[in-house]
């Protein structure tokens, strides 16, 4: 969905240093491959590359507006507003007129009419960098729910920024460090809002706004979501459910050509699938598109895919599906590649290079439908739903799946982790989390509060990883994947809809199984959820094993600092054998993308 990049520094004049601009720029490539811009003057450097679907028919980016004295705003935008017709409607009114329909202008004319304030009035999934030339100020806007990343690293005289860090790190004078607040955040799965790993590096929080002036770096937040009463009865807030999905749906299907759906024959890909299918014959469209993966080989014990083909035939759709065998996806140029897309190491490199495969698939349409979020919104995951989790005192997922992650004892050194403390991050972040929605200040049932405080968890915490493997794996695939359940209007309205309404039939996800019930067949309608499947083929764990022992053999890994002395001692002695045991396949992964990670990105250790 296209990406920006650039640098502020007021003690300094970028124009003198157009190719580094160029550099952080083209470092985005893949997410943007039509097109590249690149707009200099005294203390500013705004970037853009464009993924022509993301903005059909939209300006040349960085877009200026000028008057008789010259530049008096600059944006570098990327994503969809979804209201941007709505917006440019009240803007027209209001005096301004527009060469393009595309978001990009809209924002931009926004800022001219209502200033910073424009960011409160723009819906959809968007990121976007501003410069206005006469207060010398930058601003750094990322949509409501971080759908949309964006990065930056304050700077003695200014701020780096990027849509991914590729792009901060190709600026000379960053660093790449890791240290221990960056190390916690790879070994543990309590990820931290606004946290990038690098040292000095940033993410805008979702719903935030950051701006930078001569005075500095100011971080502000925009929107947020509250705890308020649910007023509506079962009948109602069934019926609103689907009147608000028709119409999330309705703003994602705009656009020059349909988007595919990405159909795994789940309740959440489905409802998205039943939807557009029904939009595009009331517009005379024709079928959409429907791409799911088949588990060739029975690797990932799972038969989405017949769900999927059941799906798409009674929704009347073109369906595709990609076959994928499980040790193909142990291929390192496959590994390097999505380490590539990310940045950062992985824990499920299965999953996520199962994903960049499906979406490099994909990327023959214009964009992609995904489900994701779904789970989050109506309550959809065992984690949310059974007492022993949603009450443990910590992010329940992480509660949920402990035992996934066992093995940091045996492979890391018993001082670093002692350091680290892993357990009191999880606790202290757990806290702060639960503190800023403070749901026991306003529901009285302690039972229903603490079932505000998992969504909460969920909408603020969980779905940054599903937002970052969706937007990092799609866009190094040129793939625009847009997510309708994370609308923020959609989010709105049910995170303070009582669990007892949420889960008023006993099942998952009852909500929504009862707003779409009549556009399902009747096997997936009241099909159990299953999660993304992970390879459960002994040989896969195997081959991590024997690669984590020859990397420890080898002992020049700059992993090798951080690894147990025992861990080295007993592969000495016993190869990958001594790997076997209590050390998980997230573990393993963890360490050999430890490894890649700091050799491929030449990254610092500090700890």
């Amino acid at each position: 969905m296209s990406g920006l990049a650039g640098w502020v520094d007021f003690s300094r004049n970028p124009t003198q240093d157009h190719g580094i601009a160029r550099a952080m720029t083209a470092a985005l490539a893949r997410r943007g491959p039509d097109g590249e811009g690149l707009w200099t003057a005294e203390h500013v450097a705004l970037g853009h590359r464009r993924l022509a679907v993301a903005d059909p028919g939209g300006p040349a980016q960085p877009l200026v507006h000028a008057d008789g004295s010259g530049p008096r705003a600059v944006l570098s935008h990327l994503g969809r507003i979804s209201n941007a017709r709505r917006l440019r409607a009240e803007l027209i009114g209001r005096g301004h007129e527009f060469s393009t329909d595309s978001g990009a202008e809209t924002v931009l004319r926004g800022y001219l009419e209502w200033g910073p304030d424009v960011v409160t009035r723009l819906e959809g999934a968007y990121g976007f960098a501003l410069w206005d030339v006469r207060r010398e100020e930058l601003l750094l806007v990322r949509d409501r729910m971080g759908i949309k990343p964006l990065f930056y690293a304050p700077t003695p005289a200014g701020v780096l920024f990027g849509s991914e860090p590729k792009a901060i790190l190709a600026h000379p004078d960053f660093e790449p460090v890791l240290d221990a607040e960056g190390l916690r955040d790879i070994l543990s799965v309590a990820r931290v809002p606004g946290q990038a790993i690098f040292r000095g590096m940033r993410e805008v929080r979702p719903g935030c706004v950051v701006r930078v002036t001569r005075a500095g770096t100011v971080e502000q937040r925009y929107w947020g979501l509250q705890v308020a009463d649910h007023t509506d009865g079962l009948d109602a807030t069934i019926s609103t459910v689907r009147a608000l999905l028709e119409t999330v749906v309705a703003d994602q299907m705009a656009g020059q050509e349909p988007p595919c759906a990405l159909l795994s024959g789940g309740l959440d890909s489905s409802t998205l699938t039943a939807l557009a299918a029904q939009l595009a014959r009331e517009q005379g469209l024709g079928p959409i598109r429907t791409v799911a993966v088949n588990d060739q080989d029975g690797t990932q014990g799972n038969d989405d895919h017949v769900y999927a083909r059941l799906m798409a035939d009674h929704a009347g759709t073109e369906h595709g599906e990609i076959s994928l065998a499980g040790l193909d996806l142990l291929d390192p140029a496959l590994r390097a590649a999505v380490l590539g897309a990310y940045d950062v190491p992985l824990n499920k490199g299965d999953q996520y290079a199962s994903l960049y495969r499906l979406f490099g698939t994909a990327r023959q349409h214009a964009a992609a439908l995904s489900g994701e979020c779904g789970d989050d919104v109506f309550g959809g995951y065992n984690w949310q739903r059974f007492p022993e989790w949603v009450g443990s005192g910590t992010y329940p997922w992480v509660h949920e799946g402990r035992p996934r992650f066992q093995g940091y004892g045996t492979l890391f050194d018993a001082g670093l982790l002692a350091e680290l403390d892993l357990p009191a991050y999880e606790h202290d972040t757990h806290a702060a989390a639960v503190a800023e929605i403070a749901a026991g200040e306003h529901v009285a049932d302690p039972a229903e509060a603490r079932h505000r405080e998992v969504t909460y968890l969920a909408h603020t915490r969980h779905s940054r990883v599903l937002f970052d493997r969706l937007d990092r794996l799609g866009m190094a695939s040129g793939l625009e994947i847009r997510v309708p359940f994370a609308d923020h209007r959609l989010v709105e309205y049910t995170f303070n809809i009582p669990w007892a309404m949420k889960s008023y039939d006993g099942r998952e996800k009852s909500l929504l199984r009862a707003a779409m019930r009549d556009l399902l067949p009747d096997p997936v309608a009241m099909r159990v959820k299953t999660p993304y499947p992970n390879l459960r083929a002994g040989a896969y764990d195997q081959v991590l094993r024997e690669r984590l022992a020859q990397l420890v053999r080898t002992g020049d890994s700059p992993l090798a600092p951080l690894l147990s002395a025992d861990l080295t001692r007993a592969v000495g002695r016993q190869g990958a054998a001594a790997l076997e045991g209590d050390v998980s396949r997230a573990a393993l992964e963890t360490a050999l993308q430890l490894d890649s990670w700091l050799r491929t990105y030449r990254v610092r250790t500090a700890l």
